[in-house]
């Protein structure tokens, strides 16, 4: 009898946990679709003898189109007060294969706890996007597709962060956010061009400012028009010691109608261990969604990337890429697309040198341009499903 209450109470126990995170919830997407590019090559590491070799056509099957494909777990506890216990579990993984994306970690996309308060804000501690990733995101006009978007250009390979402390805040229309990354976890092989790998974990004994990276950024939204500044900061590792990654950004956007434009531009610099210039450049996009009824949606998308330096070169051909994307909706949780992209000096996603390939190495599907070729063209037709 006494076993039989102890396991009773052992239940209630368990049952009052479970009902204080009953706010728990699981969600995700799955997204896959079938892809032709053309005039692809190897990424130049040093397994192939930095050599991207010859043009190839492909058709493969991917996962994530327009996004993604994850799963998670978010969860918030009331505390009181207007005070709330909040985290988040997201794991990218790859639908085609069954493995994990963001360099095999469980929970890659995002893994972070904390507090968030209704005046104050949030703070929020783990891996998590970067202050500049945030303040960007409503100015993207394919909002970040994982398909044909040059985020890496955009913002480095490093805009998620391992070992980081981030606040948000909204007033009013004014929306704030900063963070400071203890190691920011993203590392590149050494590839054509680049004698060394870049970055790593961080966190080194006696190198406090190896791969630490910071950054902040402020967006303002009241009506159709919206605005965003945002400045992020990688000092990656090279070598035993480490170089410098800074980039600025500002963008805006109008709706009018079933219609929104956006653009803006980016300035970068990025300097080697020796603060001696590696690469320069001003990066710009423009773009425009179209909503041709509730379930048809368009997207057109051009960046172009002046480069000033690149590894001591000033005479490089600038890339640039133009992006088409159009969806039709089933359902809030279903739809297909078709997307297609075409870039003049860079492979799709813009991945060249520049990045340091970081795309293709990502994705492990190559959009790296094979030898000789200056263009490249991609198109897919996939299906995606909200969770």
């Amino acid at each position: 009898m006494k076993k039989s209450l102890l396991a009773l109470a052992a239940l209630g126990t368990f049952a009052g946990a479970a009902q204080a995170q009953s706010s728990v919830t699981l969600y995700g997407v799955v997204d896959a679709n079938i892809e032709y590019v053309n005039k692809v090559g190897a990424v130049p590491v040093a397994a192939n003898g930095f050599n991207p070799g010859p043009s190839n056509r492909v058709f493969r099957l991917n996962s994530g189109g327009l996004s993604g494909s994850r799963w998670g777990l978010r969860g918030t506890e009331d505390l009181g007060g207007g005070l709330k216990a909040i985290f988040v579990l997201e794991s990218g993984f790859n639908l085609d294969t069954g493995t994990s994306q963001q360099s095999g970690r469980l929970f890659g996309r995002q893994s972070y706890v904390g507090l968030q308060s209704d005046s104050f804000g949030q703070l929020t501690f783990g891996r998590q996007y970067t202050s500049m990733f945030d303040a960007l995101a409503n100015f993207s006009p394919t909002g970040y597709v994982t398909q044909y978007e040059p985020v890496v250009l955009q913002q480095g390979p490093n805009y998620r962060a391992d070992n980081t402390i981030k606040y948000v805040g909204k007033f009013g229309p004014v929306s704030a956010g900063a963070h400071w990354s203890f190691g920011n976890g993203t590392a590149l092989p050494a590839t054509v061009g680049v004698a060394t790998a870049i970055g790593g974990g961080g966190e080194v004994p006696g190198q406090f400012r190896r791969d630490t990276a910071y950054g902040a950024g402020l967006a303002y939204a009241a009506g159709p028009f919206g605005a965003s500044i945002s400045y992020d900061q990688w000092n990656p590792t090279i070598g035993t010691s480490n170089g410098t990654v800074k980039k600025a950004a500002a963008a805006a956007s109008y709706s009018f109608g079933p219609a929104k434009i956006m653009g803006g531009y980016r300035w970068g610099q990025n300097k080697n261990a020796a603060d001696v210039l590696i690469q320069r450049d001003d990066f710009y996009w423009i773009g425009a969604n179209y909503q041709v009824t509730p379930a048809i949606g368009l997207t057109l998308e051009y960046n172009y990337d002046n480069l000033k330096n690149l590894y001591g070169n000033k005479n490089v051909d600038n890339p640039w890429q133009i992006a088409f994307v159009a969806n039709y909706a089933f359902s809030k949780r279903t739809d297909v697309y078709l997307t297609t992209a075409y870039a003049k000096h860079a492979g799709l996603t813009m991945d060249s040198l520049a990045t340091g390939f970081a795309t293709s190495l990502s994705l492990a599907n190559s959009y790296v341009l094979a030898n000789g070729q200056t263009s490249m063209f991609g198109a897919a037709v996939g299906i995606r499903h909200k969770f």
